[in-house]
């Protein structure tokens, strides 16, 4: 397996429509420049040799060549001329069955490696295109393992997912993605989640009143951009290097290091296949709670002290919070009532220090008639094992508890827990995280999958969670902003997005980011509200209603980014690792079962 570093090159090109000559011609031009430069890997835009927005199938077929083919070819001699690799994006007619792809083909010096068809199609695939049967591969090469991905591909967690996992030293991501500013937002949590090299190549300009949006980049696997350019034809150059991002894979903090896969069976799942109105309530099991309009506030607060002295300080907030904002839902950040990270010897006393206080903050509750998520230690009763639990207290007294999932290196001392957790509340059906649990990708898509309108988070992140962007020449259509922005990039809001929920995300100061995103990842101007470096809180109003017909008239509740997923390439995620048992009983089995022995169950209604 390759190791050393190397020169990479992203292509960002406009082609013209239907003229295939001219934009091969300036393809393999821009190719060779890359090539005399030092380019080892060579990326080029999705559908660059024809144009993309076709009409129709018979449009795509005058432009669509078999692969290998008189295109690739071309390519091909190139890559052995100079000993590179090119990544192609063109259109694909398949032999055998004649049907059309959009396709990227991976080219070494010795010929075609591998071809990616386009799983996730976009809105314009469908008039001409089937989706695509390749999976997502990793191919072994020369200068590394190499993933192929297009477009709307990156749009869904559990396409970059699969290929980290398989090693991917880089992401190649050949698109024509519009309506944002770029580097996009996606392209960055997808290299950093997954510990890859990202090098984007986006096409720029216009084509049928569709306006590209430009952006071409390399991003490391830490989400820092390495290079970009703005607008127009050319190149962008960087440093590839396979070693680091197979170390960052490897690293204890690292995404990937702290998957839970015998939790994930739920990423096989559909459950948006058909009207959620429908589905869910379906044998009288779990209709989803009709939602409303509801204040929630997250506060961004370091609580150090005692669990007595943190008590009073969270009523204070809710005192606060309550007078000012009308606040009805308050997120406090991770261990708030506890007071943070201890050492083992003092977890136990601090759990039970902390389970004295729980009275005086339920008392807050009814007394104002607020609902709390608070997190603390917990004693597990029926051995010594502390839990860092979030507990969601209301006026009617404890909702729901949810024991940490996915715990951070240094919590050695602290047992996980093995359940994902959601409520039915007034707010809506409500799923509960820790910082470091919606930190993995698996866990925001089983929520969302769970029918969740909103998802709350208390955390004690230290991770880096965004970037600015100096701005964009490209000028957007209004609301679409193309100036600059400090906050550009926010892998939470990320998560929001992709999920489709409202996501409350409290965290401490020092590195703080904390905010309300909500559900639309396409809506401008956004819908959220961030604290700043020196905020204590920030609220919001989110509305988790439907709309009142027979179908979901909201994003947050037909959930389309999760409704478009393709659960048959998926299986990989939650594949058990050699040293697993198998498993028996799905996580509805196991709610009934703990239900039915008197335990407490994970999936609660309250009123």
């Amino acid at each position: 397996m390759a190791n050393e570093a190397f020169t990479a090159a992203s292509v960002q090109f406009e082609p013209t429509l239907f003229d295939k000559d001219r934009n091969i011609s300036r393809l393999l031009d821009l190719v060779e420049q890359a090539a005399h430069a030092g380019a080892k890997l060579v990326t080029t835009p999705e559908m660059a040799t024809t144009g993309y927005c076709f009409f129709d199938e018979a449009e795509a077929e005058r432009m669509a060549e078999p692969i290998p083919g008189s295109t690739v070819d071309r390519f091909a001699a190139l890559a052995s001329a100079h000993g590179i690799h090119v990544v192609l994006g063109m259109p694909e007619r398949d032999v055998d069955s004649g049907l059309l792809y959009n396709a990227a083909v991976l080219i070494g010096p010795d010929g075609v490696i591998g071809t990616h068809r386009k799983s996730h199609s976009y809105i314009a695939e469908p008039k001409w295109a089937a989706p695509g049967n390749h999976g997502h591969q990793v191919f072994d090469t020369a200068v590394g393992r190499i993933a192929v991905l297009i477009c709307m591909d990156l749009h869904f967690i559990e396409t970059g997912r699969l290929v980290g996992l398989e090693g991917a030293d880089v992401i190649c991501h050949l698109s024509n993605w519009l309506a944002e500013r770029t580097p996009a937002p996606y392209w960055i949590s997808r290299a950093y989640e997954n510990a890859s090299y990202l090098i984007e190549s986006n096409r720029w300009g216009l084509e049928r009143g569709v306006q590209f949006s430009g952006g071409s980049c390399v991003i490391g696997p830490d989400a820092t951009i390495l290079a970009s350019r703005d607008s127009g034809d050319g190149l962008v150059f960087a440093t590839i290097d396979p070693a680091a991002a197979r170390a960052a894979k490897r690293a204890a903090d690292s995404s990937l290091s702290r998957r839970r896969p015998e939790l994930y069976r739920e990423l096989q799942k559909n459950t948006y296949l058909w009207n959620p109105l429908e589905f869910f309530p379906l044998y009288g099991r779990s209709p989803l709670p009709p939602g409303r309009e509801s204040v929630v506030t997250v506060v961004q607060e370091k609580f150090t002290a005692t669990p007595a002295h943190n008590a009073a300080k969270i009523i204070e907030y809710a005192d606060k919070v309550h007078a000012r904002d009308r606040g009805e839902l308050i997120v406090f950040p991770e261990l708030a009532l506890s007071g943070g990270a201890a050492a083992g010897g003092q977890l136990r006393s601090l759990a039970r220090e902390s389970a004295r206080q729980v009275d005086l903050l339920l008392g807050a509750c009814a007394r104002l008639g607020v609902w709390m998520l608070v997190g603390m230690y917990e004693s597990d009763e029926d051995d010594d094992r502390v839990h860092n639990t979030l507990f969601l207290l209301g006026p009617g007294g404890v909702a729901a508890r949810h024991r940490k999932v996915h715990l951070a290196e240094t919590e050695s001392a602290v047992a996980a827990g093995d359940v994902f957790t959601t409520v039915d509340t007034p707010f809506g059906r409500v799923g509960i995280a820790h910082g470091d649990d919606i930190w993995q990708p698996e866990t925001g898509r089983i929520l969302a999958l769970r029918g969740c309108d909103l998802v709350v988070a208390g955390a004690d992140l230290q991770h880096r969670m965004t970037q600015g962007h100096d701005g964009s020449t490209i000028e957007h259509g209004y609301p679409i902003p193309h100036g600059a922005d400090p906050v550009h990039w926010h892998h939470i809001r990320v998560r929001a997005g992709e999920n489709n929920v409202y996501l409350a995300f409290a965290n401490t100061p020092a590195v703080g980011a904390s905010g309300i995103f909500g559900p639309d990842t396409f809506a401008f101007p956004r819908i959220e509200r961030m604290a700043g470096r020196d905020s204590t809180w920030v609220s919001m109003v989110v509305d988790t209603r439907d709309g009142g017909g027979r179908y979901p008239a909201t994003t947050v509740r037909r959930k389309d980014l999760v409704s478009m997923r393709l659960p048959h390439h998926y299986g990989a995620l939650s594949a058990p690792t050699p040293t697993e048992a198998p498993r028996t009983g799905d996580v509805e089995e196991r709610d009934v079962a703990s239900h039915d022995s008197g335990k407490e169950r994970q999936s609660l209604d309250v009123g």
